[in-house]
């Protein structure tokens, strides 16, 4: 079984990607772990960043402009951490984030990228019941000052989309 926590992008060979990886996966799960909106807030291109929610619809019909400001998004990510503390999940809350996230997929064309990640796992909780998650968010990066900053992205999106 690989190790999700292993950036699966050579530093020497694709440094682009490398960093992508480290901060869409890595500091994210950490940040998100610990409600530690710090850790991240510098990996956002503020005066640029809007966020689309695709309300799990695969329709760009049924999505909207949930994040016009990172404040916002910042807000509703803090919730969402604080909301992933308290669930009785088995183990290691981090463990459980790396197992659950998978970006395999980054396209950079000089200073722009776009990279997707996908969440899916079926675990189960001290309750007796089960968390599920199938969801998937594609980030748009911008390179800005010599480093990868997250311009937007559509989240909420469908991971399995059935005809």
């Amino acid at each position: 079984m690989n190790d999700k926590r292993i950036n699966p992008f050579d530093a020497a060979s694709e440094p682009d990607r490398h960093a992508i990886w480290e901060m869409l996966v890595t500091r994210d799960n950490r940040a998100f772990a610990s409600a530690d909106w710090s850790l991240v807030a510098n990996d956002f291109a503020a005066d640029r960043f809007e966020g689309i929610s695709a309300n799990g619809s695969a329709d760009p019909a049924d999505w909207s402009l949930e994040y016009p400001t990172l404040d916002g998004y910042r807000d509703r990510w803090l919730h969402m951490a604080e909301e992933y503390r308290c669930k009785p999940v088995v183990g290691d809350r981090l463990t459980l984030l790396f197992e659950l996230t998978t970006l395999d997929r980054i396209e950079i064309h000089t200073d722009r990228a776009v990279a997707w990640k996908q969440f899916k796992i079926d675990a189960p909780l001290q309750n007796g019941k089960r968390w599920q998650v199938s969801a998937q968010t594609l980030y748009r990066l911008h390179r800005i000052g010599g480093q990868w900053r997250i311009a937007g992205f559509v989240g909420y999106l469908p991971l399995e989309v059935h005809a």
